[in-house]
């Protein structure tokens, strides 16, 4: 992997750059849908180069547990079993096993987890996610690292960012692919001393490129941001910057301005199977009474084919009937909308109007309300460990 900054932005840390991988080019700043269990969900391959996608991600505990690597080896890897022919990000499953709760107990060794399928116990140790990684082909791979939660002490946080510095030693020295680019992931909560001394760590491995974890896990918006701008201060300049899990607007435009490259989340595909649609003026319920009779798309500025073929009434429809193909249009326009701004961050970066985008997109654009945002994110993160404890 090669990663080139092509243009810098005088009035922010924003770039744009070149990643190149075994499997293609990415263009950076980029979004990477998530894919989990080796599909982003409604949507074929051929859906997802017309919308733009460059890369997807997908889920090293998913794919563990449900085929099992063995038999997308057996196939051919992730590429062929998928039919993905471009670059895939794998996560080191981490995340998932430390959302766990009482299924899972951890140590230096690893992690010792329940299966939330059937409940059969296994281990996840540093060599092992780095070993199912190679396995799974990916062109990026991450290090297994302990995400602890937002709120957590002090004393605690730094105890598991030490083990996220241990786990990736081991990660580095186990990892033997060349064709793959191992990524360290930066702790420390909302402590910036911590972040600091993480980051300073992580970049003495001399890894191909960095992530930022353990953000947007219900701290507030202004703190996550004061965060990042405290990490990148500390990340090296020439390497890929890769922060996890963020995937609203208003945040990709901050996030861009504080020098973040890369970017994945589940929100835009979740929202729409919830019916919650992207507008240049904020998320809009197409179950709403008021798209009973609208005439006219969801969003008259959007180039994406739902939005260029049917009707908001159309769609209501669609979503009051519990159609399938509401999920997938919505699906469309969501993933569409959120690759169509990141082609114009790009674009803004290269002639020099980043920060007037940035202004009049923000200016118009209305995000969810800083308490509502903040209780939907625990509830779904509450809702996570509920269905995986109830399998």
């Amino acid at each position: 992997m090669r990663f080139e900054v092509e243009k810098t932005c005088s009035d922010t840390r924003a770039r744009v750059g070149v990643l190149n991988t075994p499997h293609g080019v990415v263009n950076t700043p980029v979004f990477v849908p998530v894919g989990s269990q080796a599909t982003v969900k409604t949507l074929t391959p051929e859906e997802l180069k017309g919308l733009g996608v460059s890369m997807v991600l997908a889920n090293t505990y998913h794919l563990y547990l449900r085929p099992g690597v063995e038999i997308i080896g057996k196939l051919g890897g992730l590429h062929r079993f998928m039919a993905w022919d471009g670059p895939i990000l794998t996560d080191s499953g981490g995340f998932q096993v430390f959302s766990l709760g009482h299924l899972r107990s951890i140590s230096d060794e690893g992690v010792l987890f329940r299966s939330h399928i059937d409940g059969s116990e296994h281990m996840f140790t540093p060599e092992g996610a780095i070993e199912i990684q190679e396995k799974l082909g990916a062109d990026i791979i991450m290090a297994l690292d302990e995400c602890a939660p937002y709120g957590a002490a002090l004393d605690d946080m730094r105890r598991a960012m030490e083990r996220t510095h241990f786990w990736a030693e081991r990660c580095r020295k186990r990892h033997g692919r060349e064709d793959q680019a191992l990524f360290g992931i930066v702790q420390g909560g909302t402590f910036p001393e911590l972040r600091g001394e993480s980051a300073a760590f992580l970049t003495s491995l001399d890894l191909p490129g960095y992530a930022i974890g353990g953000l947007s896990v219900g701290e507030p918006k202004e703190l996550m941001y004061s965060v990042i701008e405290e990490t990148v201060a500390h990340l090296p300049s020439e390497k890929p910057r890769y922060l996890m899990g963020v995937g609203s607007p208003e945040d990709l435009l901050e996030s861009v301005a504080r020098g973040i490259d890369m970017f994945d989340s589940a929100l835009p595909t979740r929202l729409a199977r919830n019916g919650s649609l992207f507008t240049r003026f904020g998320r809009r319920n197409i179950r709403n009474a008021a798209f009973k009779d609208s005439e006219g798309p969801i969003d008259s500025t959007c180039d994406c084919y739902t939005c260029r073929t049917f009707s908001a009434a159309y769609l209501r429809h669609l979503f009051k009937s519990e159609e399938l193909l509401a999920y997938r249009l919505a699906t469309v326009h969501n993933l569409r909308f959120i690759l169509r701004l990141m082609e114009e961050i790009r674009r803004s970066l290269l002639d020099g109007t980043f920060l007037d985008l940035k202004e009049h997109f923000l200016a118009a654009y209305q995000p969810t309300d800083e308490p509502t945002r903040i209780a939907q994110k625990r509830r779904w993160l509450e809702s996570q460990r509920r269905k995986q404890v109830s399998r």
